[in-house]
């Protein structure tokens, strides 16, 4: 078949070089008719969907056509240390059992004991009727009740409504399983009762996910990120996922552009505008135009904050003609130009992302994540071997530079971090003559810097799963609720998803947390405290102090 054909094989150099020519126009060309194919369908079944019919059914295939993961290619086995499970069982209650002293023979000795942790669970109601005294007083007209306990109030206990915060936001229950499985345990609540203990007075919760945010911002001058889709009353939005080493944080916007991605590194604040020299170079770097940028300065305050319509008015008597998108980059350019010059809000240095455009300039540096890169080339399908094979080499080479890599991170030093930027030009600026992988390679190699910050940087890592997993995670609640109807609801989704995440990190039990903050103890340590004292143990930000 000629899909088989090496053109290795021919002598003479011209023909060879038409015929690889001529099979790179080939695989180019079956790509674009793939991605035609694809759109005239989806044309036709909008088409039919207008007319009121429908359009080709949707079934899936058992495995994905084109699989985007590339957990196969990096994997690498590592030793396992498996302890006993049952050391780390607590024992809650010992029971001595002993042997029917009948069944026993007269030369039977004693040898001590055996002993079996059995596990085991007790889920029953525990309804209390509180008796409350009262008193009036004749002379101050006034009637004195005894109060109740700490944590008690309306007719669920507080370790209802934590279980009830734990199994729904932790456990991932849909509302109406777990308004059975409370009923299947002897309570008596409705589904409007269990969606108020879900929602409604959390007002210690949400300062406890403000907290977490600045305390996880102040650990380390690095911060993941990450978006995806989550439904709010029937509207498409955003759910932001900012995390590193000791925290996960979810925030949920209308739009995800660049001025959203600020508001998620400010706590959701609305955004402040300052022109100063930062601003100025941020002006040039989002390709703001030269006239506009002289005429600027002119126009607006040095050093000085202004809010979003101050700046509109600015904008709307002395620039009318302002296109929407040029005013969009210049307030872009001044809300990043604020953030970054201010000192009353921890400030993330550098943030680790994929390579959309949204994140740019929002920080002093920017890191991508490589795996995120490799996607790109495992879009590829070529059509003859020769391509297949050289894919392969690449694979191969792209793999074996991000283990030495990761080696590096384990172990930096100057001399291999040189050989390694060698090695990523080596890699990247070859051509292969598969003309479809040597476009992706120089886009790659366009995003070196970014791509190898690890040499300054040691502490960071090489891809953005964090942030993907906790994305994974709002999108596991996403298929289970569906949406959540009111903005009340959906700070709910993200104060608690963060509370959950949070704590996996930090090795809470979060029921146990939950319990002491309704019942008012705060007998453990805040999120924000425990942030604080592992971020001094794992210098997160050694590279910065150190300095160039």
């Amino acid at each position: 078949m000629v899909e088989e054909f090496d053109p290795n094989s021919i002598e003479d150099e011209g023909v060879r070089q038409v015929v690889i020519s001529l099979m790179n126009v080939v695989d180019k060309q079956d790509g674009i008719i793939r991605e035609q194919a694809a759109e005239m369908q989806r044309l036709r079944d909008e088409i039919s969907r207008l007319k009121g019919e429908q359009g080709k059914p949707k079934i899936k295939a058992n495995k994905p056509t084109t699989d985007l993961s590339s957990e196969k290619e990096r994997w690498q086995s590592k030793p396992r240390n498996k302890r006993s499970k049952q050391d780390q069982i607590p024992i809650d209650r010992v029971e001595l059992l002993t042997v029917d002293r009948e069944r026993l023979p007269a030369d039977a000795v004693f040898k001590g004991y055996e002993d079996v942790v059995v596990q085991d669970l007790s889920i029953r109601s525990d309804n209390v009727q509180f008796r409350k005294e009262k008193y009036y007083s004749p002379s101050q007209k006034r009637t004195y009740v005894a109060a109740l306990p700490a944590g008690y109030h309306g007719q669920f206990g507080p370790k209802v409504r934590a279980w009830v915060l734990v199994m729904y936001y932790g456990g991932q229950m849909s509302e109406p399983k777990l308004l059975e499985v409370l009923q299947t345990a002897g309570l008596s609540m409705s589904a409007g009762q269990l969606s108020d203990m879900l929602i409604k007075e959390q007002e210690p919760f949400h300062a406890e996910r403000a907290q977490i945010l600045e305390a996880g911002l102040k650990s380390s001058p690095w911060q993941h990120l990450d978006s995806t889709g989550t439904r709010v009353n029937g509207h498409n939005e955003h759910c932001h996922v900012l995390a590193n080493p000791l925290y996960t944080l979810y925030c949920t916007l209308p739009s995800k552009d660049r001025m959203s991605m600020l508001r998620v590194l400010q706590g959701g604040a609305d955004p402040i505008f300052r022109y100063n020299d930062l601003a100025a170079q941020l002006m040039e770097q989002l390709a703001i135009t030269d006239k506009w940028r002289r005429l600027l300065p002119t126009l607006l305050p040095h050093d000085q904050d202004l809010t979003e319509n101050e700046l509109d008015e600015v904008l709307d008597v002395h620039l009318p003609k302002l296109g929407v998108n040029l005013r969009k980059r210049v307030k872009e350019a001044l809300a990043i130009a604020a953030y970054r010059t201010q000192s009353c809000y921890p400030i993330a240095r550098l943030l680790l992302c994929d390579d959309a455009p949204q994140f740019n300039a929002l920080t002093v540096e920017l890191a991508l994540c490589w795996i995120h890169e490799y996607r790109h080339y495992k879009t590829l399908i070529p059509r003859f071997a020769h391509h297949s094979l050289l894919l392969q080499d690449f694979d191969k080479g792209f793999w074996k530079l991000y283990q030495d890599l990761l080696d590096y991170r384990d172990h930096p030093d100057p001399a291999q971090g040189a050989a390694l930027e060698a090695a990523f030009d080596q890699l990247f600026g070859q051509a292969s003559g598969y003309e479809l992988l040597d476009e992706c390679k120089r886009r790659t190699l366009a995003k070196k810097a970014h791509l190898l910050m690890v040499l300054s940087h040691p502490e960071i890592l090489l891809h953005n799963n964090p942030a993907e997993l906790g994305a994974r995670f709002r999108v596991r609640k996403r298929d289970v609720s569906l949406q959540a109807r009111t903005r009340e609801g959906i700070g709910a989704w993200d104060t608690f998803q963060t509370l959950v995440a949070t704590a996996k990190k930090l090795g809470v039990n979060l029921f146990l947390y939950v319990l002491d903050r309704i019942l008012g103890a705060y007998a453990l340590p805040s999120f924000a405290t425990l942030i604080g004292e592992q971020a001094q143990l794992l210098a997160l930000g050694s590279s910065w102090q150190q300095g160039p």
